[in-house]
């Protein structure tokens, strides 16, 4: 079983995870890497990215696994594009020429961000196809036009460098200012850089790598070269590497050459731990020497999954129980400089060791973007977001993530960016007139401040003031015969009642509390019960004194104060006993209604047992229409001897009132049903006492001469 150290993670789960038990990663999990890139997406709200990886198999597994994570993270993918794997530039003129029917959408694509997944020759390809060669009639190249001026943010794995083909010096490395790039964590290797200042070619006499490098990047030719036609210089060797600039050649090491230096060592470190271990046993050669160490690839594969060790960098490496590296990632910005060098940044990192929505750790201050983009950090989405107010909408035939806005329906609220749907508010709010945020709903009652208060105040005072100066005016003058007729007791019993009539009133304004919603309907029912019972009596002894008048007629012994006593308290107990029913089962009691209105809160008296409401306010009015049809009748009967004719007008103006109070009174909501039937209080009162009473108040007060007996008793034609 041998064992296999890689400097890449693209090799890793080829055939499964389990199936190379002894194959070892220099590179942190590929896993981790597909988590991060998700994260550092959904960090700067990029949801319309484009995907370019190579095309092969690898390829294909970095979409099969990439593509899922993001769409379960609401990300789509805007294009997918596959790289060459190898380009040649001999023939660069015609195969960007092919690009430009191939690839208009990924040029042109509204995406900024742009995951590259690959290697160095991704970047190579992508630089080959954005540059357009501009060429002669003879197809010789005279210069290289950048084919889209809109800056992208290209997001890079940890297996790309930003490194050219030295034939590929007339690219400007700018065009990648402003990468994101996710790389294994390292620190320079103490004496890395001097051994970079003093490398020669000679030095390397059987490795050809960096001789053919050597005069590709100097532009010269080494003695004993096979190429002498491709250079018109001979190299001296004395030519530097940190000369060059970046995108040729990096003078601080790279991702890859920092693993390799690890794979190393830790080759080294396990193998050092079997020499000590054998040291004991190991037998001489034949010139004296301890003889050469013979190890079974089992035996270090065991010790690899061991090894842990700090390299000279001081930076600790150890291996998983899947044979990778251990810990995460860094997440580099390249900056690019006019003449064509660049150095990474580091911007963040990628913690393995803390929950999935915190593992992309940002310092946007230390970010810089490419110079191209119009807004930083740029949007890459399909469309505009949509703003609170308003939710999303799919688009038929587009991908999700591309949507229209539509406003909130009336009564509900998005609070957010790009919500799917639009929420009522709580209970006790509203939607503001932007529809992005609720409002508590104000209070909705009668209250005193306010001017339709203070008019119904006001009229239920002097309408009070009136009937008091009436019941005085009575009392005063009671042994006229004016005030005697009819009855003197039911007068004061109806002056007395209308007076209550009107205060009550004043239970029905102001805030409802448990004291006024139990006393309100009661007291108006029994009140106005008394008050209409008073009238009904009156009618009554007009109608029975009048036939009672008649020698022989069975109604004389009916004629008397206590027929009118017995009408009154026993049309008032009936009225008592159904407020007394409605107290005992459901009496009224403060409550809020929330939804009848958009923008406030009713506070109100319910009333219970509505039921029961509707039966008090129905006996009232039948007893005002027993009252209305008695009276109609008597209304012809000699004025000397009854005030038929008064009750009924005012029976009209009460019943009037009361029957169109019914309608309005439901159709109305809040503190208007409340003004409603207050005003159908003072007004059914103000009728009563003004049919009832102004004449005889204008009798008394005004015509004194006609307040006596003759005149009474005296009879019209």
């Amino acid at each position: 079983m041998q064992s296999t150290l890689s400097y890449g993670s693209f090799e890793s789960d080829v055939d499964g995870p389990m199936s190379r038990p002894s194959f070892y990663r220099m590179f942190p999990k590929e896993a981790l890497q597909y988590e991060g890139i998700v994260q550092l997406l959904l960090y700067f709200r990029w949801k319309w990215v484009g995907l370019i990886t190579m095309d092969d198999e690898r390829g294909d597994r970095f979409l099969q696994t990439l593509e899922p994570m993001l769409s379960r993270n609401e990300i789509c993918a805007a294009f997918t594009e596959k790289t060459a794997r190898h380009i040649e530039m001999e023939n660069i003129v015609f195969q960007t020429k092919g690009f430009d029917s191939s690839n208009t959408n990924f040029l042109n694509s509204k995406a900024n961000a742009v995951v590259v997944y690959g290697e160095t020759a991704t970047i190579m390809w992508l630089a080959t196809i954005i540059f357009v060669p501009i060429m002669m009639e003879d197809l010789t190249v005279i210069e290289y036009v950048e084919r889209t001026s809109v800056g992208k943010v290209w997001i890079t794995g940890a297996q790309v460098d930003f490194a050219f083909n030295p034939l590929q010096k007339i690219f400007d490395i700018e065009l990648f200012h402003g990468a994101l790039s996710f790389s294994v964590p390292s620190k320079d290797i103490p004496g890395f850089h001097e051994f970079l200042q003093l490398i020669k070619p000679s030095w390397a006499k059987e490795d050809g790598f960096i001789k053919d490098f050597w005069e590709q990047v100097f532009d010269c030719i080494l003695p004993g070269s096979f190429n002498p036609a491709n250079y018109a210089e001979i190299c001296t060797e004395d030519e530097r590497l940190e000369t060059l600039k970046a995108p040729i050649f990096e003078m601080s090491i790279t991702d890859h050459s920092y693993s390799i230096y690890n794979a190393v060592y830790a080759l080294a470190h396990a193998l050092h731990i079997l020499d000590s271990s054998r040291a004991k046993h190991r037998t001489m050669d034949n010139g004296g020497n301890l003889a050469s160490l013979n190890v079974q690839p089992w035996k270090l594969h065991t010790l690899l999954q061991r090894t842990a060790f700090n390299n000279s960098a001081g930076v600790k490496v150890a291996f998983d129980e899947q044979g990778e590296l251990k810990g995460g990632f860094d997440i580099t910005n390249l900056v690019t400089f006019p003449n064509k060098s660049y150095i990474r940044v580091k911007i963040g990192r990628l913690d393995p060791h803390v929950p999935l929505s915190e593992r992309v750790i940002i310092h946007e201050d230390r970010i810089q973007w490419n110079r191209h983009l119009s807004h930083v950090p740029p949007y890459s989405q399909c469309n505009d977001n949509c703003k609170p107010g308003y939710s999303r909408k799919k688009k038929e035939g587009e991908k999700f993530c591309c949507y229209l806005c539509d406003r909130c329906p009336e009564g509900e609220i998005s609070d957010k960016e790009d919500m799917d749907y639009c929420i009522t508010c709580f209970e006790g709010h509203y939607p503001n007139q932007e529809q992005d945020h609720c409002l508590p709903k104000i209070p909705n009652f009668l209250s005193f401040p306010e001017p339709m208060s203070i008019i119904l105040a006001f009229l239920a005072i002097s309408f009070s003031l009136i009937t008091a100066l009436v019941l005085l005016a009575f009392i005063m003058h009671q042994d006229t015969p004016i005030v005697k007729a009819n009855n003197r007791t039911l007068t004061y019993i109806l002056l007395v009642s209308l007076l209550l009539c009107f205060l009550c009133s004043f239970l029905f304004i102001g805030r409802p509390n448990k004291v006024t919603c139990l006393l309100r309907q009661m007291t108006f029912g029994i009140v106005f019960c008394v008050a209409v019972s008073s009238v009904l009596a009156k009618t009554m002894i007009v109608v029975i004194a009048f036939m009672a008048s008649k020698p022989g007629n069975p109604f004389q012994k009916w004629v008397g104060k206590q027929l009118a006593h017995y009408i009154v308290i026993s049309c008032a107990l009936v009225q008592v006993s159904i407020c007394t029913t409605w107290l005992g089962t459901s009496p009224p009691f403060p409550d809020v209604d929330t939804h009848s209105l958009s923008r406030e809160i009713i506070v109100q008296c319910n009333e219970g047992s509505v039921t029961m409401f509707y039966c008090a306010l129905g006996y009232i009015g039948f007893l005002a229409t027993v009252c209305f049809i008695a009276a109609f009748k008597a209304r012809k009967l000699p004025d000397s001897f009854n005030e038929a004719k008064f009750i009924t007008f005012s029976m009209l103006v009460f019943c009037s009132v009361w029957l169109s109070f019914v309608p309005t009174y439901l159709s109305t909501k809040g503190k208007d049903m409340v003004a409603v039937e207050i005003f159908s209080i003072l007004a059914s009162s103000a009728g009563l006492l003004g049919c009832i009473f102004s004449p005889k108040c204008y009798v008394i007060l005004l015509r004194p001469e006609l307040n006596r007996r003759q005149q009474l008793i005296s009879k019209r034609p």
